[in-house]
């Protein structure tokens, strides 16, 4: 079957599925019967897990059922899947394994649920959503706290993801009752020509690891502002998040059966939602090999499909550019998340004239950043999401210093052991690399050199993807310049963090369809409708 790629992707956890156990598994004391360094800080952060998990377990927000129609429910077979901390191994839950016959009922469900809530005034909606908005600010440190349990991320960025989630909620709350039809001057004047907008139906939203609140919200958001209700299918690496933040919006008056959780089995699960006739639209972030094959599944039923796909950002900085303001928007763009986004900036193009002086600053400041658990205070990078994420950044740096790329700083795994992987910085990378043709998606900043302006846009352009560039010029004129040549759909100048809920999300060529955040965000979950009617005069 066509879905299968959801097992394929390189992100996909080994087989982890425990059948008939569905209670909370801890596990903090068992590994600590050696005294080596490794083992000791394991035995703290196994402690400090615990702890984290019991305050989570009396708020409420530590579900690890699905959510169907409004209720709670484990895996029909009674199978779970465990979610583990990437920092330490430690088992935070066991969640339920869900297939075919739940995400069925879960897509009745939201069926079933959309004829009442799409009915619902614009303000009823909003105000809902505005609801929700606000219990997820109230709860932003434990939310904060479970997506760095089960992400890895440092609780301070943790933290950001979930003010920045909790945004889209904000933003489209408002957009709710801004969705206006229009009236066409007629042809004949005994007609009368009207355009409606109507929400599409079933949405089907597919999320990824790397933001597991955020991803969601983003796509979420603007589904149930526009009257959809929705399917959420949450990667099996972090599915809490998503749980914890359907409890939250089952409190703010969101009524069963609009929002809907089934996590587990992930080709059965794609494989449903994208048969069922039922279900209008997918919404997707995550590779494009899996986003291409979700499109031609897709067009069984042809349903709508918005697509936010894999990246290749160029971060291009001209030898005018202010070099400290270079340095610190380089630095945000590529580490952040330890490199795990897809506008990281996968590809740092440098004009020779500030070659040297550049990398030397750029792998001074690169060696400062502090790896460890995200729970630890003053950690600017965790852990990597799994094995399989190190084995690649691995396998990539290994290609380019192959190929005459210098390590610069870093290069191999860190001594904290799991999944942490060395800050990294790599000089002399030709464009032909690996590591300069695919996302590294990890810790690891190629530095290429460049002549001239042509020959960087070139370069940036020389790639199938399009989603996010970066330029760091003092040129008005040349800032013009190069980003209207650039081929991607996000173009930061002088600026490493662009993402924001009120600007359009997403990409050129390969990196996706559609656009996601701001006022365009509505328009895919939308249908247009003209209506002509006649004897009027």
């Amino acid at each position: 079957m066509m879905m299968t790629m959801f097992a394929r992707t390189i992100h996909r956890s080994s087989s982890r599925i425990n059948v008939h156990h569905s209670s909370l598994s801890l596990s903090h004391s068992l590994r600590c019967n050696s005294h080596s360094p490794s083992n000791i800080l394991h035995c703290q952060m196994s402690t400090e897990t615990a702890s984290i998990i019991d305050r989570l377990k009396s708020s409420g927000l530590l579900r690890t059922k699905g959510l169907i129609g409004g209720k709670w429910t484990d895996a029909y077979d009674g199978r779970t899947i465990e979610v583990n901390n990437p920092a330490s191994g430690d088992v935070i839950a066991s969640v339920a394994c869900m297939g075919e016959r739940e995400t069925k009922d879960a897509i009745s469900s939201a069926y079933d649920a959309f004829s009442h809530w799409s009915k619902l005034t614009a303000n009823d909606r909003s105000s809902r959503l505005r609801n929700w908005y606000n219990l997820l600010l109230q709860h932003k440190e434990e939310l904060g706290q479970l997506i760095t349990l089960e992400q890895g991320k440092p609780l301070k960025e943790a933290i950001g993801e979930v003010g920045y989630g909790a945004s889209f909620i904000e933003f489209f709350a408002e957009e709710a009752k801004r969705i206006y039809g229009d009236i066409i001057p007629p042809t004949l004047s005994d007609r009368r020509l009207f355009v409606l907008k109507q929400p599409v139906g079933v949405v089907a939203a597919i999320t990824p690891w790397n933001f597991p609140l955020a991803m969601i919200t983003r796509k979420v958001g603007p589904a149930l502002a526009c009257g959809c209700t929705v399917v959420i299918k949450p990667s099996e690496l972090t599915p809490l998040t998503a749980l914890a933040a359907a409890e939250l919006a089952l409190q703010s008056g969101i009524p069963p059966g609009v929002l809907n959780v089934v996590m587990g089995d992930a080709p059965k699960i794609g494989n449903t939602l994208v048969e069922s006739p039922q279900v209008r639209k997918i919404t997707f972030t995550g590779s494009t090999a899996v986003g291409k094959k979700l499109m031609a599944g897709a067009a069984e039923t042809v349903k709508k499909v918005s697509l936010e796909l894999g990246g290749n950002a160029p971060c291009i900085v001209f030898d005018d550019a202010d070099l400290e303001v270079a340095i610190k928007g380089s630095l945000a763009t590529k580490f952040r998340n330890s490199g795990q986004t897809c506008v990281c900036a996968n590809r740092i193009l440098v004009q020779e004239g500030i070659y040297e002086k550049f990398t030397k600053a750029f792998s001074n400041a690169v060696q400062n950043l502090k790896v460890g658990n995200g729970l630890t205070e003053g950690v600017a990078q965790g852990p990597l999401i799994n094995e399989a994420a190190v084995q690649k950044v691995e396998s990539f740096v290994q290609d380019a210093v192959s190929k005459g790329a210098k390590v610069l700083l870093g290069g191999k795994r860190h001594s904290l052991g799991m999944s942490f992987y060395e800050p990294t910085v790599i000089g002399d990378v030709k464009n032909e690399m690996l590591i300069a043709r695919q996302e590294v998606f990890g810790p690891v900043a190629p530095v290429l050199r460049f002549k001239t302006e042509e020959e960087a846009i070139q370069i940036a352009n020389d790639t199938n993807a399009g989603l996010a560039a970066y330029i760091f010029t003092n040129s008005i004129k040349r800032s013009w310049r190069v980003s209207e040549a650039l081929e991607y759909g996000i173009v930061g100048v002088n600026e490493g963090l662009v993402s924001t809920e009120v600007a359009p999300f997403g990409g050129y060529k390969q990196s996706g369809l559609g656009r996601e955040g701001s006022k365009y965000g509505m328009d895919d979950y939308l249908e247009i409708k003209y209506i002509c009617m006649g004897n009027m005069g």
